[in-house]
C-alpha cells in the first residue's frame, strides 16, 4: 500500500532546491532589493527615486557598465553632471561596476553631491567624466559639497580643466573618505587625482597614482585637513603633493 502524501499549507514561501524545501518568511522576501537593470535610464530613475525618498541604497547589476550618454543633473551653477545631483545620502552597492561617460557624449562630470547629500560607492568605478564649464570646471569625476565615501572603488580616467580630475571637495562641510580604493590616471589643471579645498580628506589603505596636472601638485591638492593611513601616493606629475597649499602628511615628493 502506497503511503499517503499530504500537502501542507505553509505560512511563508518555499524554495525547492535539489529536492529540499527551504522556508523563507514572507517578510524576508519583501526586504530583498532588486538590482537596477543595466541601462542608463534605469540608473537615473533609481537616483531620482532615492533622492525623492530621502536617501537609500541602490543595488547595481553585477559587473554592469552603466554608460551615460547625456547629462541628467545640473544645479544651474556648477555645470552638468551625468547623474542627477545627489541631494540625499545615497549608497551604490556594486559588484565590479562601472559608471562611465560615453566617449562620444558632450562633456559632463559623473556626479555632483550637494551640501545635504552623500555618495557612498562600494565596488564601483567612476570614469570618463569631464568638467569643462568656464568658471565651474572643477571635479571631473565628482564635485563634492557634502560627503563622499569610497570603499573598494575607483576614480579613473576623469578630467577637470580646473581642480580635481578625480574629485574636488569644496568647503568646510565637505568630506571625502577613501578606504581600499584607487585614484588613477585622472587629469586636471591642478590636483589631478584629488583636490580638497578647505575640506576634510581621509585615505586609508588606498592608492593615488599616475595622475597628471598642468600645475603641481599632480596627486593631491589640499587647502583643508588631510590624513593618509597606509596609503601610497606615487608616480603623479609634475609632483605627488609638493605645491599643495597645506602639507599632505604621509605624502612624499
Amino acid at each position: 500500500m502506497r503511503p499517503t502524501r499530504k500537502l501542507l499549507t505553509l505560512t511563508g514561501s518555499a524554495l525547492l532546491l535539489t529536492g529540499s524545501v527551504f522556508l523563507l518568511p514572507t517578510t524576508a522576501l519583501a526586504g530583498v532589493t532588486a538590482a537596477v537593470p543595466c541601462t542608463e535610464a534605469a540608473l537615473v530613475s533609481a537616483v531620482n527615486a532615492a533622492n525623492a525618498a530621502g536617501g537609500g541604497t541602490i543595488t547595481l547589476t553585477a559587473r554592469c557598465t552603466y554608460t551615460l550618454t547625456s547629462a541628467h543633473g545640473d544645479d544651474g551653477v556648477n555645470g552638468p553632471a551625468g547623474l542627477p545631483v545627489i541631494t540625499t545620502p545615497i549608497s551604490f552597492s556594486g559588484n565590479a561596476n562601472v559608471v562611465a561617460r560615453s566617449a562620444s557624449a558632450a562633456p559632463f562630470r559623473i556626479a555632483q553631491v550637494s551640501s545635504a547629500g552623500g555618495l557612498t560607492l562600494n565596488a564601483v568605478t567612476l570614469t570618463g567624466g569631464k568638467a569643462t564649464t568656464v568658471g565651474h570646471n572643477n571635479g571631473g569625476g565628482v564635485l563634492n559639497f557634502g560627503a563622499v565615501t569610497l570603499t573598494g572603488s575607483a576614480l579613473s580616467g576623469n578630467n577637470a580643466v580646473g581642480l580635481g580630475g578625480g574629485i574636488h571637495s569644496s568647503g568646510t562641510a565637505a568630506a571625502a573618505t577613501f578606504t581600499s580604493s584607487t585614484v588613477r590616471s585622472n587629469t586636471a589643471g591642478q590636483g589631478a587625482g584629488i583636490a580638497s579645498a578647505g575640506a576634510t580628506l581621509t585615505l586609508t589603505s588606498s592608492t593615488v597614482t599616475l595622475n597628471a596636472a598642468t600645475t603641481q601638485p599632480g596627486g593631491i591638492y589640499s587647502s583643508g585637513t588631510s590624513t593618509l593611513n597606509t596609503t601610497t601616493v606615487t608616480a603623479n606629475t609634475p609632483t605627488n603633493c609638493v605645491g599643495s597649499p597645506n602639507p599632505v602628511g604621509g605624502c612624499v615628493g
